[in-house]
């Protein structure tokens, strides 16, 4: 595979990972009680918000359409939400629901830069690496929230 197919699929997986870290903020914030919940909730929102603008813009330059998550899958994961958190929302609870699926991002990333590091151009590995510290931050104050 080209460098250049390398580096669309990247910035294709990490425009995905960030969206579906916002669309899974999005479907646990309505059920957060507790402020501090409520504050890293929107703190990370914001925070995924702008990468997601950076990885867009990265993609226009290249004219890259943006691949969404499918509605399928926004269906699968707003129900799954749904039903934990009307049994659940403890901070604790949510705290532990926002962990998972922030190692599932962090895991995904870390492999991307083992695959395909010396593939990818220097604004694509930037936006891998930016994306997975800001993950690496989200998970260690979602901890601090347990």
């Amino acid at each position: 595979m080209t460098d250049k197919k390398i580096n669309e699929e990247t910035l294709n997986k990490i425009y995905r990972n960030a969206h579906i870290a916002l669309q899974s903020i999005s479907n646990v914030r309505d059920a957060a009680e507790d402020e501090a919940m409520k504050n890293e909730l929107n703190d990370e929102y914001d925070g995924y918000e702008k990468i997601i603008g950076e990885i867009s813009s990265e993609m226009a330059k290249r004219k890259l359409e943006p691949k969404d998550i499918n509605m399928i899958k926004k269906g699968m994961l707003w129900s799954s939400v749904k039903l934990k958190t009307a049994m659940d929302n403890s901070r604790r609870h949510l705290a532990d629901m926002m962990i998972r699926g922030t190692i599932m991002g962090i895991i995904e990333l870390y492999g991307i830069l083992r695959d395909d590091r010396d593939s990818l151009s220097e604004e694509t590995l930037c936006l891998v690496q930016k994306l997975l510290d800001f993950e690496e931050t989200c998970e260690k104050t979602l901890k601090s929230l347990l």
